[in-house]
């Protein structure tokens, strides 16, 4: 999903200056998280509802579509991504235990392809529906033809920004038609992240009902939670720069790794590009998690009786927000017929998750992180995965690098499919 090319608002925004800016988001998750831990009655009840994370995604999103803020203009996002989100994988990731993650099981596998497999099948089934109510969508003439743009989201949803690129040229997609799906893409894929966190806020109870197997994940969150007993302790500011110094040194070394790798493969082995492996941010966040799950076999997995998954939680919660803020609701109304179709789409996808999920008896967090891997890739999916439990997280990441490698080859399938629908 390429967050940062979301449609901004067209008049110079109210607070531009980021360090304003900053203070105001940590400042809404402040609040939110005070309203949610509340004795009074409106807001349990408004929380019963309501998820703290979905606000903490959407208040800012509201900002920005009202021009307080400007998400496109602001470096926050950029700055969470690139120092947070990887501080935050190896933090969630101290306390976990790699054994458990691989007992899950195969259905995580096999609900994230389904998913795959609904993005590629989806767009045709989007356009030729919508194709009934407006022909001119299906015309197949010109770089700014709709299926062209149509290749770009697919690469998108289905891998990240590097296989949307890829898509792009691939199908030679003009400027102005890949910057209406870049909007699509961003504010489709919002609205459907907020659907999953929603899911995620009930999905003991969706899954008691169902009769889910997850025997797996309990027993990773037993593990997870008995490592934070047996190390709890009051946190001094040595275990706080220790947390930081694990934090924040193995987000400097995966950045740093990444610079010389990503030069090595494009110079070597520039075939693999293909697969995205010339991504900066696809070896930061491979790297990060890695790192997270080789210190989880050292000394320094105690430090989650300090904190450090909480840590971890905040930089999460920033992250969201900051993702939240990329959001211009007011797009929709430029091109209506493009995000209904964006919404048929993804609806689509979501109900061949759901469909397969209730076939196979998979718990909510498989479709929900599957879908997500999908969908949002590594900067999003461990958001969806850490709202079940932070010990989950590195499931979202190793979904999401699937995800880099099958997108440029399932956005190609699905540009195929719509060249042969439109008669290209």
């Amino acid at each position: 999903m390429a967050v940062s090319s979301a449609t901004a608002p067209s008049t110079a925004p109210l607070i531009a200056a980021d360090p304003v800016v900053l203070g105001i988001l940590v400042a809404i998750l402040a609040l939110v998280m005070a309203s949610e831990r509340s004795s009074n009655p409106f807001w349990r009840k408004f929380y019963a509802v309501v998820p703290a994370l979905l606000l903490c995604y959407f208040i800012p999103g509201l900002l920005n579509t009202f021009g307080v803020i400007d998400g496109e203009t602001s470096r926050l996002y950029p700055m969470a991504r690139d120092y947070l989100l990887p501080m935050a994988l190896v933090l969630l990731t101290l306390a976990c235990d790699l054994g458990a993650i691989a007992k899950l099981g195969p259905k995580a596998v096999i609900l994230f392809l389904t998913g795959t497999a609904g993005i590629i099948i989806g767009g045709p089934v989007a356009l030729a529906i919508m194709g009934v109510f407006d022909p001119s969508l299906l015309n197949p003439e010109g770089p700014n033809a709709i299926w062209r743009g149509m290749t770009t989201t697919a690469g998108s949803w289905i891998g990240g920004g590097a296989n949307q690129a890829a898509m792009k040229e691939v199908y030679g997609v003009g400027a102005d038609v890949f910057g209406k799906f870049v909007a699509v893409d961003v504010i489709c894929a919002n609205i459907w992240m907020a659907f999953l966190l929603f899911l995620a806020s009930r999905s003991a109870r969706i899954d008691a009902w169902r009769g889910a197997d997850t025997s797996a994940l309990d027993a990773l969150r037993v593990k997870v939670e008995k490592v934070q007993l047996d190390s709890a302790r009051v946190t001094s500011s040595y275990d706080m720069v220790w947390i930081l110094a694990y934090g924040l040194s193995a987000t400097g070394l995966a950045h740093w790794l990444a610079g010389i790798i990503v030069p090595f493969i494009k110079t070597h082995a520039p075939e693999l590009e293909r697969f995205s492996l010339t991504a900066n941010f696809f070896w930061v966040t491979v790297l990060a998690t890695t790192f997270g799950l080789l210190l989880s076999f050292t000394r320094a997995k105690k430090l989650e009786g300090a904190g450090a998954s909480k840590v971890g939680s905040v930089c999460i919660y920033i992250l969201v927000a900051t993702i939240g803020m990329q959001m211009n609701l007011a797009a929709i109304f430029s091109d209506p017929e493009l995000f209904v179709l964006g919404l048929i789409w993804i609806s689509f996808h979501g109900a061949l998750m759901l469909g397969m999920a209730w076939l196979i008896k998979a718990p909510v967090f498989y479709m929900a992180v599957g879908s997500q891997a999908n969908v949002g890739g590594a900067a999003s999916a461990p958001v969806v995965a850490s709202a079940f439990h932070p010990a989950l997280a590195p499931v979202g990441v190793l979904l999401a690098v699937l995800g880099y490698a099958l997108g440029t080859y399932g956005g190609w399938i699905a540009g195929q499919l719509l060249r042969l629908l439109t008669g290209a």
